[in-house]
């Protein structure tokens, strides 16, 4: 038996909030955590989009069951989606990084003044923005790690370090009271981002693996004023 793959055109689900059509200042990419469906932690993010702010929301591309169905029709079960597994795992990040580079292609593209790209990780989604901005073409202002780890792969990767150092802003942010993602976990991805020369900024709240408004409506306050 020999492994083979394949490439194939498939269609791939995002949603967007703010004005489409008009030509934003900036233009957040939001990548949500494994298990959830991008239209529902998209509304996370509706008091941050309109006044020139176009949050993106993609979904991952694989889809599953979330609840084990109580009976053999699965009508009732909850729909996560997952950015990749184990399996076959370099090819799903390449598929990953080409999607998510060819969306922002698609809504980067004209403008007489490119907007400000800001990419935010959530949980699964942080190791997905890294390895997005690190191997990807899109060019970010700023990354945002919440409630997630980075690939183990960056750790020494010194020309992982040189796309990030290009950034504006390197953002962490983390509950307090965050059973997955521990104060100890991010004071290392501290350590991590240190060690390839990058300066990043920690934000703490008081709450666990969560999305927090109040942390929310401070990103967006610090990315309006520059």
């Amino acid at each position: 038996m020999t492994e083979h793959h394949i490439s194939v055109t498939r269609s791939a689900r995002y949603f967007v909030l703010g004005d489409g059509g008009a030509a934003p200042d900036e233009i957040w990419f939001a990548l949500h955590g494994y298990g959830q469906l991008a239209s529902r932690f998209a509304r996370a993010f509706e008091p941050l989009a309109g006044a020139g702010r176009m949050i993106v929301v993609p979904e991952a591309l694989s889809r599953f069951y979330v609840d084990a169905p109580a009976a053999a029709s699965h009508t009732q079960a909850r729909v996560g989606a997952t950015w990749m597994t184990r399996e076959d795992r370099e090819h799903e990040i390449a598929d990953y990084v080409a999607y998510l580079d060819a969306l922002a292609e698609r809504l980067l593209a004209g403008g007489a003044a490119p907007p400000r790209v800001h990419v935010l990780g959530f949980s699964q989604g942080v190791a997905t923005a890294a390895r997005w901005v690190v191997r990807g073409r899109v060019r970010a202002d700023r990354l945002t790690l919440w409630g997630g780890t980075l690939p183990q792969e960056l750790g020494g990767d010194q020309s992982a370090g040189e796309r990030l150092r290009g950034m504006r802003r390197v953002t962490l942010v983390g509950g307090a009271g965050d059973a997955l993602v521990t104060p100890d976990a991010m004071a290392q991805q501290e350590r991590t981002l240190r060690g390839l020369g990058v300066a990043s900024h920690l934000l703490t709240f008081d709450g666990g693996h969560e999305l927090h408004p109040e942390t929310l409506r401070a990103l967006a306050a610090s990315d309006t004023g520059g």
